[in-house]
């Protein structure tokens, strides 16, 4: 028991640590005194903001509100599943005639969702991307920030890895855009798997709601920081690095945007996601997290929770797509392992730093 004791005492460490910046990461999402000042600087991106909230708010949003308040109540006294005191008790006593109204009923609203719900909900993830990207851009012009942003030299710990590393060690001309491209190409992947992880594991018992929970936090947290960093130019592998080095942060940063999962049926908290999710990019592009962080493990002397492979397994499910990777790697990563190889480095697919081996070895017989 003795034993075990120098255990337990840097468990609660740890625990209160990561429970602090899971705080400030929730307070720093909550900070949106921001998004009023950037839209007051910039009128495009009060426009872009405007739209949002008529798109997913006013009209998907008031769209189900009239549905479950006005439609479906007029359904069912159009359509009653009991018999009304004041009908014939002939026509009563026929109860098909009961169920017939009950499967006219919920086809007509099926009807109504195919026709109306499904289309706008498909239309309002389009366009809301096409936007929520603008709202990020316009926000970062807001911001007055044209390129990658430095930070104290002095604190060279992994939170400042991130902007130091933006930028850097990526060749220019042709091979610089592929291997751009190969980024975003991949990011997407990656995303996309762990969207999956995160959908299967609303499916376990017991604890799948909360870890769903947990891993959109995660999820939407990476999305409102991944439009800065792309406009930073910081590169894929530096991102993945920071957001798992920091995963207490992030996922206190991603909570507020997913309560709505917790209280609202699927079509419903989209609708509160997609209204919420501009004002969460806003706010990531006026953080300063590495900042944050860092006053923070400054007050800990430096200590750090270890990383959290996060998306290690969208990782690996990404891997299972090596052929595609390779074929852009062609393009624009070998040139890159070739510029690196004096220095014993070759870069691989800009996933998670080591957990791609056989890519390594691809590459190298590539180049």
């Amino acid at each position: 028991m003795e034993a075990a004791k120098p255990l337990i005492n840097a468990f609660r460490t740890k625990s209160k640590q990561a429970t602090l910046l899971w705080l400030e990461g929730f307070r720093e999402a909550c900070c949106l005194h921001r998004v009023l000042i950037l839209c007051h600087r910039s009128r495009k991106l009060l426009i872009r903001t405007g739209q949002c909230f008529l798109l997913n708010g006013f009209i998907f949003l008031g769209s189900i509100i009239i549905l479950n308040s006005v439609i479906v109540p007029a359904l069912h006294w159009i359509l009653p599943d009991r018999c009304p005191e004041f009908s014939s008790q002939e026509l009563c006593s026929f109860g098909g005639i009961l169920k017939f109204y009950s499967f006219l009923r919920l086809g007509l609203i099926q009807i109504f969702y195919v026709t109306w719900f499904y289309p706008l909900y498909v239309f309002s993830i389009i366009l809301s991307n096409i936007w929520y990207n603008d709202i990020a851009k316009y926000g970062f012009a807001a911001m007055g920030r044209s390129g990658p942003t430095t930070l104290d030299p002095v604190r060279q710990n992994e939170a400042l890895a991130l902007q130091i590393g933006a930028g850097t060690e990526r060749p220019t001309g042709l091979g610089g855009v592929m291997i751009g491209i190969g980024e975003q190409v991949y990011s997407l992947l990656l995303l996309s798997c762990f969207f999956l992880e995160v959908y299967v594991t609303g499916f376990i018992p017991y604890v799948g709601k909360a870890l769903n929970f947990l891993l959109l936090s995660w999820m939407y947290a990476y999305y409102c920081f991944e439009y800065k960093w792309n406009f930073s130019e910081v590169r894929l592998d530096k991102r993945l690095d920071f957001f798992e080095s920091n995963w207490a942060f992030f996922a206190g940063f991603g909570s507020p945007c997913v309560l709505p999962v917790l209280f609202f049926s699927p079509l419903v908290s989209y609708g509160f996601m997609a209204i919420l999710f501009p004002l969460f990019v806003l706010t990531a592009t006026g953080s300063e997290a590495e900042q944050v962080i860092s006053s923070q493990r400054t007050k800990w002397g430096d200590a750090g929770f270890g990383r959290l492979p996060i998306f290690n397994a969208a990782d690996t499910l990404s891997g299972l797509e090596l052929r595609y990777d390779v074929c852009w790697t062609r393009t624009g990563h070998v040139q890159y392992a070739k510029e690196k190889k004096d220095e014993g480095f070759v870069s691989v697919s800009p996933g998670i730093p080591g957990a791609a081996s056989e890519k390594e070895r691809q590459l190298r017989s590539l180049a």
